[in-house]
């Protein structure tokens, strides 16, 4: 292991999203973003909807849209558990925008039997995977 990388682990409950050495490591905490890299101190966190990203050994940098799940960090090594994770190039544009528009339509519903709370989460979660897919577009997915 090269003496400024750290192993990292990206586990979803359907599948492992990466298991490497990286540089560094990024992720939307409950209390705000927060930054590993090389020895850093223990951690434990919550994660919440935003960006996780993880620069490799090779220096490329990948993006996640991340919708929650837990951090560990200890002894160099890093496990991130998300409730769900996709990958920058991964995301479907045109389905997050059509779940951006519903939820949309859900929040200013005044029918009854609407779970507001439920459909705030869903434009949160669509916003942002909207957000992480643009870097793609824009050259910046990968740096």
């Amino acid at each position: 292991m090269d003496e400024k990388t750290f192993k990292l682990d990206i586990v979803a409950p359907d599948r492992i999203l990466f298991k490497g050495l990286v540089r560094s490591f990024s992720a939307p905490g409950e209390i705000g973003a927060f930054q590993v890299l090389y020895n850093h101190a223990p951690l434990l966190s919550t994660l919440v909807t935003g960006e996780m990203k993880y620069t490799g050994e090779n220096g490329e940098t990948v993006f996640y849209a991340v919708s929650g799940g837990f951090v560990e960090v200890r002894d160099n090594r890093v496990l991130a558990l998300v409730d769900t994770a996709e990958r920058a190039e991964e995301i479907d544009i045109e389905r997050a925008r059509k779940s951006q528009e519903r939820a949309i339509k859900r929040m200013k519903s005044r029918e009854s039997g609407i779970d507001t709370v439920r459909a705030k989460r869903a434009f949160t979660r669509a916003t942002n995977r909207l957000k992480i897919a643009q870097r793609v577009k824009e050259g910046a997915g990968v740096s």
